[in-house]
């Protein structure tokens, strides 16, 4: 049994090969600080609705 936690305080997530999927998302590259919220609600959500962890991943700038 393997597991990392990741995050941290209300907003730790533990991942594990005995414990539920938890999913990693986000886009390659943000553009606004309005849309890494949006997409981090939305993925908060999906996350809520299908009783998963969700961690969001995101770069700001790949220039």
């Amino acid at each position: 049994m393997t597991r990392v936690l990741i995050g941290h305080g209300a907003r730790r997530v533990t991942i594990g090969d005995d414990l539920p999927l938890t999913l990693i998302a986000g886009p390659c590259a943000l553009e606004s600080r309005d849309l890494a919220l949006k997409l981090a609600g939305e993925l908060a959500a999906i996350g809520e609705r299908l009783k998963i962890g969700v961690v969001f991943k995101a770069s700001f700038d790949k220039a």
